[in-house]
């Protein structure tokens, strides 16, 4: 063993020019401190970009329930990718009732209406 400590991937933002998508992977917990790296290379990667022709995917699957303490940020998320105003959101969940839940009232609580939540 080489004593390393490999830690798992807890998102990554791509941007993918030739399908018109920005794909998403978002995993396990967040601390605010994880939010705010998300936030920074979102913002990297939609400034580079026209949104409204854009979808914005996530994969959630891996995805735990959020936090009491971490509804604000996943709140704020929300609302900035109606600011951005993306042709399209998905989040894929896996058969999670209280994560989809907590998706959709999110969406309702920002005005987020052009978004699905789905369940592979």
């Amino acid at each position: 063993m080489s004593g390393v400590l490999e830690l798992e991937e807890k998102y990554y933002v791509k941007l993918n020019r030739a399908k018109k998508i920005i794909d998403c992977m978002v995993s396990g917990t967040f601390v605010p401190e994880d939010a705010q790296s998300f936030v920074d290379d979102y913002h990297k990667a939609v400034n580079s970009i026209n949104p409204a022709e854009y979808t914005l995917e996530f994969d959630c699957t891996s995805m735990q329930v959020v936090s009491a303490d971490m509804v604000p940020h996943l709140e704020a998320c929300f609302g900035l990718y109606k600011e951005s105003g993306f042709n399209k959101v998905i989040f894929k969940v896996q058969d999670n009732v209280v994560l989809k839940m907590q998706f959709n009232r999110l969406a309702r609580n920002t005005g987020l209406t052009n978004v699905e939540v789905t369940s592979d």
